[in-house]
């Protein structure tokens, strides 16, 4: 059934107390599943193959997302193409914005959640460091958003609060709630401006929710968002808290968080989170005071559900994936290891919570060695 206007305000949920559990990964999903090229990260697939991008979009809804992020990620016209060959055909910002529009609200419609319209940093800041020119670049993305009517805009994975705050200031004039996530860690953004005033920068731009998304692990996640949190304590300000985390296991990262792994972007999967310590995280988030909690690469829509199921008392539901679900209360595996010696234990949440997951690997290593570790001490990678 269509949703109603007061189920697609976010603030209005936000402000009643309401958790908000966000989608999860499409562009790394979607290369897994042949649908986007590693190494161009772009959404062509929302006009090449949009059944496969609207088929993962209704999977994150049925494990519990009250949102549908349009699959817009790094699509601006100085990005789009610019691994493809010359004589490659190139779609524009404004056919792939409008094809990932379409697929969303078709989702929304279907399951009643909100339809995020999401804009990213711009190749041009990079290259020209240019207010007028970047604004000139994202108003190419956000007026395709625009006018398919998003329920709310996303400014995400921006590396310099000077760009995230010109994004900002240049969605504030489209009157929708905007939610402003940083890549970044614990550190600060990549110019060496802290986490703390980055959060507080991006609410007094104008945004209503702001947080941290991809680049860095859950825990790590969860550190930037308590820096944040003290800076906007300390200057009385109280956006909404966001968390969009990566779903791998990275203390031992650069300063490009999980880009910086030697195992990026092909052999990633051994530091693949658990569905349980999904809801370790989800539960520290909240307690720690975040409202808005999901996922970016990695995040498959059963780790979605797991969130959505940890946070099942606050939110007084379960998603519909979940009836295919045994992790709530593990009848299933409880009257299995009452009948098979090997399954013992498995039948109890301190079993999995407990659990220090192996590669099956003898020779696989711990951490890797980085020449600018951002968490783990240098001293444990000598």
């Amino acid at each position: 059934m269509p949703a109603t206007t007061a189920k697609k305000d976010i603030l209005a949920r936000l402000g009643q107390g309401e958790v908000i559990v966000g989608d999860g990964s499409y562009v790394v999903t979607l290369e897994k599943r042949g649908y986007v090229k590693a190494g161009d990260w772009t959404p062509e697939a929302s006009v090449e193959d949009p059944e496969g991008v609207k088929q993962l979009a209704k999977e994150f809804a049925r494990a519990g997302a009250d949102v549908t992020q349009t699959f817009t990620f790094y699509s601006t016209d100085d990005w789009v193409g610019t691994f493809e060959e010359d004589d490659a055909p190139k779609l524009t910002c404004k056919q792939i914005n409008s094809a990932a529009c379409k697929i969303a609200k078709e989702v929304s419609e279907e399951y009643g959640t909100i339809v995020c319209g999401g804009i990213t940093q711009t190749e041009t800041y990079v290259t020209t460091k240019n207010k007028e020119k970047v604004q000139e670049e994202l108003t190419k993305a956000l007026e395709v958003l625009i006018e398919n009517d998003v329920d709310m805009i996303l400014v995400e994975y921006f590396f310099y609060i000077q760009e995230m705050e010109w994004a900002i200031e240049l969605c504030r004039k489209y009157k929708k709630p905007i939610a402003a996530t940083m890549a970044i860690g614990p550190k600060g953004d990549r110019s060496g401006v802290s986490a703390g005033e980055c959060a507080v920068r991006m609410a007094k731009a104008g945004a209503d929710i702001v947080g941290a998304n991809c680049l860095f692990d859950p825990w790590i996640g969860l550190e930037t968002l308590r820096k944040m949190k003290v800076a906007l304590d300390a200057f009385n300000m109280s956006p909404y808290l966001m968390i969009q985390p990566n779903a791998y296991r990275c203390p031992d990262c650069g300063p490009f968080g999980w880009l910086s792994l030697p195992e990026f972007p092909y052999a990633i999967e051994p530091r693949q989170i658990t569905r349980f310590e999904v809801r370790q995280w989800a539960r520290e988030a909240y307690d720690l005071g975040v409202r808005y909690i999901g996922g970016c690469c990695g995040f498959e829509p059963y780790l979605i559900r797991a969130i959505a199921e940890e946070l099942r008392e606050e939110r007084k539901s379960l998603p519909y994936s979940s009836r295919k679900s045994d992790e709530v209360n593990l009848t299933v595996w409880k009257n299995i290891e009452g009948r098979q010696e090997r399954h013992r234990g498995k039948g109890s949440r301190e079993y999995w919570d407990s659990l220090t997951p192996c590669t099956g690997r003898p020779l696989s290593a711990a951490l890797c060695r980085q020449p600018d570790p951002q968490i783990v001490s240098s001293s444990a990678l000598k």
